[in-house]
């Protein structure tokens, strides 16, 4: 990964910080995104005081606006975008179906969802011009099952599999390979608002005893973002 560019987003934190200090440990020049501004400049920061390069760009991947100016500034900063992980999310509201709001529904399909189309229809078309790339997009074990009270979240994570299955196939003739990984419960900030009690049915849910941990996650999406040549 020697001097491939690296976009992140919600990478000031869990899994997305611990991909962009081994993405940089790899050699890989890092683009650390999220909207927590000082989180993320003390990961870009670590990085540097390691011999690393990395450079923070703040966007709100809600918004199609912001995924462009966060490609785009990229382009600026490195020239080029070889390689995205596709990170960012929130737990959003916990309810029923029929007692979500419209507004916690909205909030985590546009985090959770919408911002996965948004940050590849701008990554894809920057790699295009370099004729290769790799794409990880962030799903989840809720992905593929039903969790009661988590309607907005699985139906988000539901949706970047069915995304990425069918970018992949759009474009793996194109040199510009696109996987989704489904992690189960991962020790991050985005269980801290659970109590102990929730966290240890968390924990019986895994057969290996323990949640997770961010650099277990981080070592799958390096190697699932390794450009070789040919691709």
């Amino acid at each position: 990964m020697e001097e491939r560019i690296a976009v992140i987003t919600g990478g000031g934190s869990g899994i997305g910080a611990a991909t962009a200090r081994l993405y940089a440990k790899h050699g890989a020049n890092v683009v650390v995104s999220d909207l927590n501004e000082r989180a993320a400049t003390e990961i870009v920061s670590g990085i540097q005081s390691d011999g690393g390069k990395a450079a923070f760009i703040k966007a709100d991947v809600g918004k199609a606006s912001e995924c462009e100016n966060l490609v785009q500034q990229t382009l600026k900063t490195f020239g080029r975008v070889d390689i995205a992980f596709n990170n960012a999310g929130i737990g959003g509201e916990q309810n029923s179906v029929a007692d979500m709001s419209l507004d916690g529904w909205q909030k985590i399909i546009d985090v959770n969802l919408s911002s996965v189309f948004y940050c590849m229809k701008y990554e894809i078309a920057a790699m295009m011009k370099n004729n290769k790339g790799a794409i990880v997009n962030m799903s989840s074990i809720l992905g593929q099952v039903g969790f009661a009270n988590s309607a907005g979240y699985v139906a988000a994570k539901h949706g970047v599999v069915g995304l990425t299955r069918t970018a992949a196939l759009e474009f793996s003739s194109k040199a510009i390979r696109i996987n989704a990984i489904g992690p189960a419960f991962i020790n991050t900030p985005l269980l801290s608002a659970l109590d102990e009690s929730m966290k240890q049915l968390l924990v019986k849910m895994h057969p290996i005893g323990r949640l997770g941990t961010a650099e277990e996650v981080a070592e799958m999406v390096v190697w699932l973002s390794r450009i070789r040549h040919p691709l």
